[in-house]
């Protein structure tokens, strides 16, 4: 059962398919490193789903048993094979900071977030990667649990040029997050720090959307609009957390992010982790949306990603 609970959790971080991967266009060369190349074609029929369940007031509940849950894939009830309270895992996290001339007059408050994260969220377990963006992503830094080179990494920052958010994206998760594997023994997570815009990617936003679900990451984004009127950039933004089921937060400064940064933590380290296998089965490469509901309780809040992508057969 190890083996098999481990080939579907692979599946579940979903490597894209080969022929995917091999008609996507490619971003600059210089921004993304050739030889990484993570991608894995399996034929499993199993999905695993990792999400967190909490009050109405954010307090996580984590005493919940297999028989308090249902699963619906695409609105058919599914068998649950395995289940398991995960706590404590260790994190894989990707810090994606905006240094387009778009947020250049809060850039220093993306700095000041990205450190103050950075040192209030990662222990010695967790590795975290930074990644800049303007005109194409750029990693600033390569996994690491040292505090000091991340925060390093992100003071050395300087703003200028496009913004290519759905390339960040898409280069954190098949390039970074993906590597460390089984991969259902890591909890990961994107942390971007943007005002949403995007005027220079090479992908869109499904295909970044595609590998996040496919990496099986969480998406917590920091928006740095302060004029409390909604734009399309925190459209953006609060599109890929809540169908990653992350969370989106517009802070007027650092101080008002402590409380936030917290509760990332203890949600990544309080998740469920259920395991079935689809029915009936379908080896199309198609999102299928999966709903995750605590039988008889309208008092809770289940957050998860939305689905998972089928393998090609």
């Amino acid at each position: 059962m190890k083996k098999l609970f481990f080939l579907s959790a692979v599946l579940c971080a979903g490597f894209a398919p080969m022929e995917a991967q091999q008609n996507a266009p490619q971003a600059p060369a210089s921004k993304i490193d050739p030889n990484s190349d993570p991608r894995i074609v399996l034929d499993v029929n199993r999905v695993n789903m990792l999400f967190t369940v909490s009050d109405k007031k954010g307090r996580f509940i984590t005493n919940l048993t297999r028989d308090d849950f249902e699963i619906f894939e695409e609105k058919k009830p599914q068998n649950i094979i395995e289940f398991v309270s995960e706590s404590d895992l260790p994190l894989r996290l990707a810090v994606l900071i905006d240094t387009s001339n778009s947020i250049r007059d809060r850039f220093k408050f993306q700095q000041e977030a990205a450190v103050e994260f950075i040192n209030s969220v990662m222990r010695p377990q967790d590795k975290a990667v930074v990644v800049s963006f303007d005109t194409g992503p750029e990693l600033v830094q390569d996994l690491t649990s040292d505090t000091a080179k991340l925060a390093q990494a992100v003071r050395d920052l300087r703003p200028g040029g496009g913004t290519a958010l759905y390339d960040a994206i898409f280069f954190a998760c098949r390039d970074k997050l993906m590597q460390d594997q089984p991969m259902h023994k890591f909890r990961r997570a994107l942390i971007v720090i943007s005002d949403g815009e995007d005027n220079q990617s090479r992908y869109s936003r499904d295909q970044a959307l595609e590998l996040a679900h496919k990496a099986d990451v969480v998406m917590y984004a920091i928006s740095t609009n302060i004029s409390r009127i909604s734009s399309d950039g925190d459209k953006v933004l609060k599109y890929f957390a809540e169908e990653t089921g992350g969370l989106v937060f517009f802070p007027l400064k650092v101080q008002d992010l402590a409380q936030s940064f917290e509760n990332i933590a203890n949600e990544l380290r309080h998740q469920y982790n259920v395991l079935y296998r689809p029915e009936p089965a379908k080896a199309d490469g198609l999102f299928h949306p999966v709903t995750i509901k605590v039988k008889n309780r309208k008092d809770v809040v289940v957050r998860a990603k939305k689905g998972y992508y089928a393998p090609r057969s």
